[in-house]
């Protein structure tokens, strides 16, 4: 009688293979555009997919100028930021913010959903966000990614 033995395989830099997406947000709702590009960064979309180890795959998002948020988000939910000085606390509309700096409203919403640590920092290095349709990472053949 033959005794089989398998035995996981962590995920490591030799088993990985980190491919590029790209995803064009127009007319994408914000919640789950970035659940879907942050289960990707984290490389949940993979077999071998390893909590404690970066297996994730790198993510571009074009036209986040054009993303959109369900309900009456865009005129009250709130961005804000805090100096750490006395009176330093900035609060601002996403309506506003959309318009003056759209990347960073797209990047916000993917890092909240990364993990709270030194990983979930090495993850989120892998998402580029811009404006316009033009990215400057045509050299590494990105698929488009289906959202």
């Amino acid at each position: 009688m033959r005794h089989l033995s398998f035995k996981t395989q962590s995920a490591n830099e030799t088993i990985v293979k980190r491919e590029w997406f790209v995803v064009d947000a127009t007319n994408q709702t914000m919640g789950r555009m970035a659940s879907k590009i942050a289960s990707v960064l984290r490389g949940k979309n993979k077999a071998y997919f390893t909590p404690h180890f970066d297996c994730g795959d790198y993510v571009i998002v074009i036209n986040s100028a054009k993303v959109v948020f369900t309900g009456n988000k865009m005129e009250q939910k709130e961005y804000q930021t805090y100096s750490l000085y006395p009176g330093g606390q900035k609060i601002e509309m996403a309506k506003d913010l959309i318009g003056r700096r759209p990347n960073v409203a797209v990047e916000r919403a993917v890092k909240g959903m990364l993990p709270k640590n030194r990983l979930g920092r090495a993850m989120y290095k892998k998402l580029f966000v811009y404006e316009g349709a033009e990215h400057p990472h045509k050299a590494q053949n990105p698929k488009p990614m289906a959202i």
